[in-house]
């Protein structure tokens, strides 16, 4: 009897489905085939999992492979990271794939497989231009910048716990300087265009309550964004349902009003008064100030490089995001089509620079998919001299790739702000795994750059890698990006002085 019921029941709700799907007029899929065209909007809905574990090899899903995530997850929770069986990749015929050079003979090396052997910056940030506070950041693997409100308290928690347990530094993105980011890691503190934390009830930028927020907290740099990969040259929109009270308080803003990012800054109009603004901001703080942009036409940088080839003011660090940078949602449009990524973006900035002969005067960093050793040894060869993770350092904490980041429904509690689903995340224990990842890809770095012979991979030069350029051919990075003679490398002080500083650490 019971049976019957709950079979007449699900009968009725069944034909009280068909009746509203032929009568509706929104979707005339449903219209002509009732009740059963909900399976393609099923199907739909599931279809990033489905190509995650049925339909896709473990070299082609995007952003990240099935093979790039594993690595990640295995590093991050100190599993063994080794693949079997030799490679999976068309060795031959794969269009753009890096090959490192492994050398024969080499000097004194680190020890390549020890998991907290230090790995420092080449360069002193801040040095060259004198500021008060320049310092050597001790990892050249830092986390990127990802703000709180696009992540959960919970992620943003676990990822500068992790970060101090690495001993690398956590860039807090341009949503301001939260509690959640003072579980004892160093900041790089960013500035965006609508100055949250240190902005007047206008928007306008108040240098007052900037330094107020470097004195309370462990800033070690300060970080002005221009633009980000996933969305260059776009403004950005916080709806009101996800501005809480407290990032309300943090971002200086009202509680529950959509909170518009202007696609510019207004503190200055030219790389002219950028620069006045930067040196603002260096003196009145003793901290090195540098620059975060996705790179589209280079009028900007050739500006700021004859600009600082005078020598009075200038930028400490350029960070270059990739155009396929993606923590930040945007719309498909700029997602796919605008700006460089960061293979030829980051060479044409570095090149920019390299002809005034200023690449030894500033720090370089790299973001964009640079998670990824093979990705990270080309950065180095290119001549970043650090890189910043963001998507992988969120998949070390427990991101599937679901891709639901802009609806605010993630399902592992890192990119939302559902309280439900953020609780699902363990701070703790997800800290640890962040810094295992972190110490995994500089103990990689390290073995790659042994590899190579060398004792750093800010030593890797563009003529250590090559690219396959069709069947059978392949073509240095020195070529394929139209590097001169010594680009791409460091100068002779700098390398004697890093090779001495990580051979001595290690014996």
């Amino acid at each position: 009897m019971q049976a019957r019921k709950i079979g007449a029941a699900a009968a009725t709700a069944v034909a009280l489905l068909a009746a509203r799907d032929l009568v509706q007029k929104k979707h005339a899929l449903l219209r002509n085939f009732p009740v059963l065209g909900h399976a393609r909007y099923l199907l739909e809905t599931i279809g990033p999992e489905l190509r995650q574990y049925i339909v896709t090899s473990n070299e082609e899903e995007r952003p990240f492979s099935r093979d790039q995530r594993t690595w990640i997850y295995a590093s991050a929770k100190e599993e063994n990271n080794y693949f079997g069986f030799g490679t999976e990749v068309d060795v031959e015929h794969v269009q753009g794939h890096a090959y490192l050079k492994q050398r024969t003979f080499a000097g004194k090396l680190p020890d390549a497989h020890d998991p907290k052997a230090p790995l420092p910056s080449a360069k002193v940030l801040g040095g060259p231009r004198g500021r008060a506070k320049a310092f050597r950041p001790a990892s050249v693997v830092n986390i990127s910048a990802m703000s709180f409100g696009s992540l959960s308290g919970a992620a943003i928690g676990a990822l500068n716990k992790g970060a101090a347990e690495a001993g690398a530094m956590h860039n807090t993105g341009e949503g301001g300087l939260s509690p959640h980011h003072r579980q004892g890691g160093d900041l790089v503190l960013q500035i965006g265009t609508a100055y949250f934390g240190c902005r007047d009830e206008d928007g306008s930028f108040n240098l007052d309550k900037l330094k107020e927020v470097v004195a309370g907290a462990p800033v070690r740099a300060i970080e002005i964004k221009l633009s980000q990969g996933a969305k260059p040259g776009l403004g950005g929109m916080l709806p009101g349902a996800k501005v809480t009270p407290e990032i309300a308080k943090i971002r200086g803003i009202p509680a529950g009003k959509d909170c518009a990012s202007p696609s510019r800054h207004t503190a200055f109009h030219d790389v002219d008064s950028m620069l006045d603004f930067v040196e603002l901001v260096a003196t009145e703080t003793g901290l090195p100030v540098g620059i975060k942009s996705a790179v589209g036409e280079m009028a900007f940088w050739q500006e700021l490089a004859a600009l600082m080839a005078r020598g009075d003011r200038g930028v400490d660090f350029v960070t270059v995001d990739g155009g396929e940078g993606g923590t930040g949602a945007a719309p498909r449009m700029f997602a796919d089509s605008v700006s460089l990524p960061f293979r030829m973006g980051f060479s044409r900035v570095y090149g920019t620079f390299a002809e005034l002969g200023l690449t030894d005067e500033l720090t370089f960093i790299g973001s964009g998919k640079l998670g990824l050793p093979e990705n990270a040894a080309v950065a180095f060869a290119l001549g970043a001299d650090m890189i910043n993770v963001a998507r992988e350092a969120m998949l070390s904490i427990g991101c599937i790739q679901a891709q639901k980041c802009h609806t605010d429904k993630c399902p592992t509690g890192i990119a939302t702000q559902n309280p439900w689903l953020a609780r699902g995340l363990d701070p703790a224990s997800k800290s640890t795994r962040a810094a295992v990842y972190l110490r995994a890809l500089r103990k990689e770095l390290i073995k790659v750059s042994s590899a190579v012979g060398v004792a750093h991979p800010a030593l890797i030069t563009p003529d250590d890698i090559e690219i396959l350029n069709g069947d059978y051919e392949a073509r240095t990075l020195s070529a394929v990006y139209g590097y001169k003679e010594g680009w791409g490398a460091l100068g002779p002080d700098l390398a004697s002085e890093i090779t001495a500083l990580v051979t001595d650490s290690a014996h």
